[in-house]
Parts: structure tokens; C-alpha cells; sequence
């Protein structure tokens, strides 16, 4: 369900079935991995940015991944200021569609740094019900987060995961369920479908009851997809691909972003939606 008050995702790109590439942050100032070296920080997401948009993907996540342990949903001010400064260098740098995702579950950290760069859109883990994980028990506050976006008049896309990697939802809503209460209450415009952890693949009945469930907005496979699987992904009802893995060199999540990792994985994609 979309009203016209909310941002279309899909049509911030130029491609019907968009290939997203993220960009892993490492440590923030901080956090307990930093090196000192905050020159590091942008030079890599710089270069990163520059790989994925020649490699030719259609958008880009940046994600403070390096951040570990996460924060379960407010980030400390200097996070915030840290990435707002990365998001920026990068809107200068590349000119695709960049989304921001503050881990583990800041939504108002993310909306508000999309909105001060002019991103495209957010990714929130946690968007409505309840979830188990790593860092506690994590609450959706789609209710704060939505009214935040008209506070700001802010032009930025949510795209809201179903039933997240790294945690086991509470209670017994199933995926159909989830999808449903993310886009009709919680207002989300696009949603993403994962696998149980980062780089592990989403299964593809997942993603074909969630793409059943709402007809009518963007399903996104967020996890474990690769130059093999990504026609599957697509096939089995997906409208466009967020890869990050696959995409580093030697398939590691925290390497650099690997220039023909990223071609295969784009042509892969075009060439499924061409025999569509």
C-alpha cells in the first residue's frame, strides 16, 4: 500500500531491478577496532564507492559495519557526525542512489543523515514488531521514525527488512504476516528479505511468499547473493538485490570492494531480467 505522501523506492534508480552495493565502514572513532587513522575511514569508502560505480551497480548502502559490538539503537553523537561527514564525501564522489544504515537499529540516526546529504533512502533493521538479538531485545519504532521523515520533509525512501539477519523475531507472525504489518502499518516503501547472518543466502520460499504478501511494493534480497544466484533471486519475485559480500575481494565481507567481483554479480542480474 502506498500513499502519495511516501517516496517510491523503486523509481530512484534508472534500472527496473536495481543491483545495490554496500559499502562496509570500518571502525568508527570509538569504537573498540578504530586504528586512529579517521583518513583511512574515507579514503576506503571512497575507493569503494568508486569500484562499485564501475563495477555498475545502480545504488549504494553505507553501513558503520566495523562497529561491532553494535549499539542496539541509539548511536553516540560522534557516530552520527562520523558518518554524516563519509555520506557526504561519498554523495560528491559517485552519482547513484546512496542509502544509509545506522547499525544496529538507529532509524532517526539514519533518516537524519540521508536527509542532511541528500541520500535516497534508509535501511532499518528493526522497523515494527519485536526482535531478538545480539545486542537484546530490539522494538520497531516505525511510529517515531515516519513522523521524523514528515518532520523534516525529507525525500527519503525506507526499506525496511522482514524478519532480519542476526535475530529471531518475537512472537509467531510469519514472514507473510511481517511483510504485511511492514508495509500497511508501518508504512515502509520497499522491504528486505535476508538470510540468518550476513553473507548467508536468503531462501528463496522467503522471498516468494514475502513478494505474494505485497504485491504492490519492492522486495529486496539483502543477504548472500552472488553472481550465481542472483538470477534465482530475482526469479523467485525479487525487485532488486543488496549485496556487500560477494562483492569484496576473496568474498570477505570487511575487504576492499573488488571491481570484476561486482561486473559478474551486475551482469548476472541483467542478463535474468532480460530473460524474464
Amino acid at each position: 500500500m502506498t500513499t502519495p505522501s511516501q517516496p517510491r523506492f523503486l523509481e530512484r534508480f534508472d534500472v527496473a531491478r536495481p543491483v545495490i552495493g554496500m559499502i562496509h565502514l570500518p571502525p568508527l572513532p570509538g569504537a573498540p577496532g578504530f586504528d586512529g587513522d579517521r583518513g583511512f575511514i574515507r579514503e576506503r569508502a571512497l575507493a569503494d564507492a568508486r569500484r562499485l560505480v564501475a563495477g555498475g551497480v545502480d545504488g549504494i548502502v553505507l553501513e558503520n559495519f566495523g562497529d561491532a559490538p553494535f549499539h542496539p539503537d541509539s548511536v553516540p553523537k560522534h557516530v552520527v557526525a562520523e558518518m554524516t561527514a563519509v555520506a557526504a564525501a561519498v554523495r560528491r564522489e559517485v552519482d547513484v542512489p546512496l542509502g544509509v544504515n545506522v547499525l544496529r537499529n538507529d532509524a532517526e540516526a539514519a533518516l537524519s543523515i540521508a536527509a542532511a546529504v541528500d541520500a535516497a533512502f534508509v535501511r532499518i533493521n528493526v522497523h515494527v514488531g519485536t526482535a531478538a538479538t545480539d545486542q537484546g531485545v530490539l522494538e520497531g519504532q516505525a511510529h517515531e521514525t515516519m513522523r521524523l521523515r514528515e518532520r523534516l520533509e525529507a525525500d527519503v525512501a525506507v526499506l525496511a527488512d522482514v524478519h532480519v539477519k542476526h535475530a529471531t523475531p518475537v512472537g509467531d507472525a510469519g514472514v507473510e504476516r511481517a511483510a504485511r504489518e511492514t508495509v500497511g502499518r508501518g508504512r515502509a516503501d520497499g522491504v528486505l528479505v535476508s538470510g540468518s547472518g550476513t553473507g548467508r543466502e536468503a531462501a528463496l520460499e522467503d522471498v516468494r511468499r514475502v513478494a505474494a504478501a505485497v504485491p504492490e511494493t519492492p522486495v529486496l534480497v539483502g543477504s548472500g547473493v552472488t553472481a550465481e544466484t542472483v538470477g534465482d533471486c530475482l526469479e523467485a519475485g525479487a525487485d532488486g538485490v543488496v549485496v556487500g559480500t560477494a562483492l569484496k575481494d576473496g568474498g570477505e565481507t570487511t575487504n576492499a570492494v573488488d571491481p570484476e567481483r561486482v561486473g559478474r554479480v551486475v551482469t548476472a542480474a541483467r542478463e535474468a531480467s532480460t530473460n524474464d
